[in-house]
């Protein structure tokens, strides 16, 4: 069996956007802000924003990765406190006015955001918020949709949840990212990357080896979903995010599902590193790294084997083959000269 836990782990160092993209996003996002107080000062004093980073991006979540396209995504909420006299559609656009001519490409006015693309860089999202009260803490915050006006929904409640369910080691976050990673290698019909943390944090199979907990966790989704088709948000609006997926849809996920957990059983069994890391590669793209092509755990094992005997009392064949049995070669010398003068 070859052990891949290694380079899980280094995959998931990869999956994170580099400090210089990073930095790039900061400075994007202060700009944003101040171009929107600045504007709504000008224009609109009555309304005054309020910023909270939600969604993959915030430290109580932490799950973003970098796209394979190299891009990655930050959701900016934008909350608006007291009583507001214009629609949602609205107020939207007055957030989408305030941002037009930060970057080369127009802000697109989304149903439920104004999205800014920073082009094959990132784009950040700006979703809108009305809470009457910005002291009591038990209300729930209004999402703007251009389409069907205010509804409640609750990012900061949702990142409070995800934050509770997350292990000591933090092997769930990470396996939220390896699943967002198969969806954004596939694409096409793949859930959202929120439908894969649902699936992820309902499903997680703990372990102490990454690619063992991905394989008992996709073998759990997959028995969910065998079962049933509904998957509820745990904060407001509780809606069923499966709700609008079709059967074409349900078998398309259903098949890649399939392919993934039998390759991820063909790479647990599977002795010769390098070619274990290729089937995790069919699925989890390029960017996963090769193995060694060789049997790491035997190797690993023969080592362990050797560092026992060595640690106990230890001796030497003809061959120079060192063995924990005295009848087969001559006691090694236990000797504290390390060189320099012996007094």
């Amino acid at each position: 069996m070859a052990n891949c836990n290694k380079l899980f782990l280094d995959f998931n160092n990869d999956l994170r956007p580099d400090k210089k993209k990073r930095d790039r996003i900061s400075t994007s996002r202060e700009e944003l802000r101040r171009k929107i107080r600045s504007y709504f000062i000008e224009n609109h004093p009555d309304y005054t924003p309020y910023f909270w980073i939600q969604g993959s991006a915030n430290q109580r979540i932490n799950t973003v990765i970098l796209y394979k396209d190299n891009t990655c995504d930050l959701d900016d909420g934008i909350y608006f406190f007291g009583e507001i006299a214009v629609s949602a559609k609205t107020l939207q656009g007055w957030v989408k006015d305030a941002v037009e001519g930060v970057t080369k490409i127009d802000p697109i006015h989304k149903r439920k955001c104004i999205r800014v693309i920073y082009q094959d860089d990132y784009h950040i999202d700006l979703p809108v918020y009305n809470k009457l009260d910005k002291a009591d803490q038990t209300e729930i915050p209004n999402l703007a949709d251009k389409n069907d006006g205010f509804s409640e929904s609750d990012p900061k409640a949702f990142a409070e949840w995800f934050h509770e369910q997350k292990d000591d080691d933090r092997q769930l976050v990470r396996i939220v990212k390896y699943l967002k990673d198969w969806g954004d290698n596939i694409r096409n019909k793949m859930p959202t990357g929120l439908a894969l943390t649902l699936l992820a944090v309902e499903c997680f199979s703990e372990n102490e080896r990454d690619d063992i907990a991905l394989n008992d966790t996709l073998k759990k989704i997959k028995d969910k979903l065998d079962n049933s088709w509904v998957l509820t948000m745990p904060t407001s609006p509780y809606d069923d995010l499966f709700s609008s997926y079709d059967d074409d849809k349900k078998k398309y996920i259903i098949d890649k599902l399939s392919g993934f957990i039998s390759d991820a059983k063909s790479a647990l069994d599977e002795p010769n590193q390098l070619k274990a890391s290729k089937l995790w590669q069919k699925h989890l793209g390029d960017r996963f790294p090769n193995g060694k092509d060789e049997d790491v755990e035997a190797k690993e094992k023969a080592l362990l084997e050797k560092a026992s005997i060595l640690a106990s009392t230890p001796y030497v064949k003809k061959d120079g083959e060192v063995t924990s049995n005295r009848n087969e070669g001559k006691l090694i010398p236990d000797t504290k000269n390390y060189g320099g003068k012996v007094y």
